[in-house]
């Protein structure tokens, strides 16, 4: 497995052909992509990302993204969603998932939902498109989260879905098992998740109901 994001290729030209090597030399041994879009505006424009991310999404298989990446990253204008307040349009993040989906032929499309109840509490859930188990999208259960650090939570659900499609047979379970490792991260200051797969498991398998904190 090859796990990139969009900081990488903003870093410069040379980390750019670096990438491009990288992603061509895991095609051509069969080596599955991953991708989290990750866009940040310090870093580079817009007009610089697009030109460079667009070529690079050929190459990918599993793409994470939320709305704000696959705009800033790609190009692409999603409706009925926003990235400001606490209602989310469900059916509008469907159609995001089924347009990158189907414009880039990626084998699976996350899209992590984040829904702002104030600075330190927030709902988070995440919604999965694929031709497996997650086909119409599946969104996954909710959770409302004291948070403690925000930093890493993107990190730690891409890590636990590719822990989770490399090892569970079910997309949704993957899923599920991704969204419980970001949110219990938002649970622990710092910068790494500190929560074993077995606590990871148990909140996945468990009720989402009420709040979550560690």
């Amino acid at each position: 497995w090859f796990h990139w994001t969009g900081i990488t290729p903003a870093l410069g030209k040379n980390t750019q052909e670096c990438l491009y090597e990288a992603c061509k030399a895991a095609k051509n041994n069969n080596v599955r992509i991953s991708c989290d879009l990750n866009f940040r505006k310090k870093m580079w424009t817009e007009k610089e990302a697009q030109s460079v991310m667009n070529p690079l999404m050929e190459y990918v298989d599993v793409c994470i993204a939320n709305e704000e990446d696959a705009e800033k990253s790609l190009g692409l204008k999603p409706k009925n969603t926003s990235v400001i307040g606490a209602e989310l349009n469900e059916e509008g993040y469907s159609e995001l998932a089924k347009e990158l989906k189907v414009k880039y032929n990626f084998e699976t499309v996350a899209i992590t939902l984040r829904e702002s109840f104030s600075a330190s509490r927030n709902g988070w859930s995440a919604l999965m498109l694929d031709d497996k188990q997650c086909n119409p999208s599946y969104r996954s259960k909710k959770y409302d989260i004291e948070i403690v650090d925000r930093v890493g939570g993107g990190d730690s659900f891409a890590s636990g879905l590719i822990y989770g499609l490399l090892s569970k047979v079910n997309t949704k379970e993957a899923l599920e098992f991704a969204v419980a490792a970001s949110c219990l991260k938002q649970t622990i200051p710092g910068d790494f998740n500190l929560a074993s797969i077995d606590e990871i498991e148990k909140l996945a398998k468990g009720d989402a109901s009420g709040r979550v904190e560690r």
